[in-house]
């Protein structure tokens, strides 16, 4: 396990924390799944996650009309039901825990996803869930969704018959704004994608910046982001929930 998960971090861009978060959280979710327990990567595309639950009985899903580019690792895993996540060809209660990870943006219909997810769980299944609060588009032209908060996992969850319902904000505000500051510096970056002469001129101005907004800023907003109670500007959410032994 300790080796699989060295594996996932290793492969993951060391400035784009909210991945690096996302990851640890799932190594740490299937390092808690009992060894032979039936689990659907619902979305997987690249499947990164395939060695962290090689305990279980591990079954992907996807509908592969993505390009390579747009996947994490360059093209598609090994999927096993190619088929729209709201409409899988599996038997009610198939699977023990199902992981959907930064998926529901790209469909039209998330609401229907949490149902099918309710009816492929066992009644006590878990169900491991990411999306973004918020996020630039993606994956186009199948992003459909700017992002999902708390209030919209209780209602939705709680709607299609899941309990125990927790929701962890990725990190708090500060570190939005460090990754933000990031984004601003890789977009302006002279002689990328802006014309020659406005290049020049803003050369001097973003060597002047690269400092503060490449490292002091990131480095205090990191230290600072620990005071963050209210994460209003997380990028995303890690969410855990129980599907009902009750009869949806």
């Amino acid at each position: 396990m300790i080796k699989a998960i060295r594996q996932v971090l290793a492969r993951t861009p060391i400035l784009a924390f909210n991945q690096v978060y996302r990851d640890r959280w799932v190594a740490r979710q299937a390092a808690g799944i009992a060894a032979g327990s039936r689990v659907l990567d619902l979305g997987a595309g690249s499947c990164p996650y395939r060695a962290l639950f090689s305990h279980c009985e591990y079954r992907t899903q996807d509908f592969v009309g993505l390009q390579g580019h747009q996947l994490r690792y360059g093209g598609y895993g090994q999927i096993d039901f190619v088929c729209d996540a709201a409409a899988v060809p599996a038997a009610d209660g198939s699977f023990d825990t199902i992981l959907c990870t930064e998926m529901l943006e790209h469909v039209p219909d998330p609401p229907a996803i949490i149902h099918e997810c309710a009816r492929l769980l066992r009644p006590g299944g878990r169900l491991l869930l990411t999306a973004p609060l918020g996020s630039g588009i993606h994956q186009a032209p199948h992003h459909y969704y700017g992002g999902f908060t708390p209030y919209w996992y209780q209602c939705f969850l709680g709607q299609a018959g899941f309990t125990d319902i927790m929701v962890e904000p990725n990190a708090g505000s500060f570190k939005f704004f460090s990754q933000e500051s990031l984004r601003f510096l890789s977009l302006t970056k002279p002689f990328g994608s802006l014309p020659i002469i406005v290049s020049l001129l803003w050369l001097p101005f973003w060597l002047f910046l690269l400092p503060v907004l490449g490292g002091v800023l990131p480095l205090v907003s990191h230290c600072l982001d620990r005071y963050d109670r209210d994460c209003q500007f997380t990028v995303g959410y890690h969410v855990t929930a129980v599907r009902t032994k009750e009869t949806i």
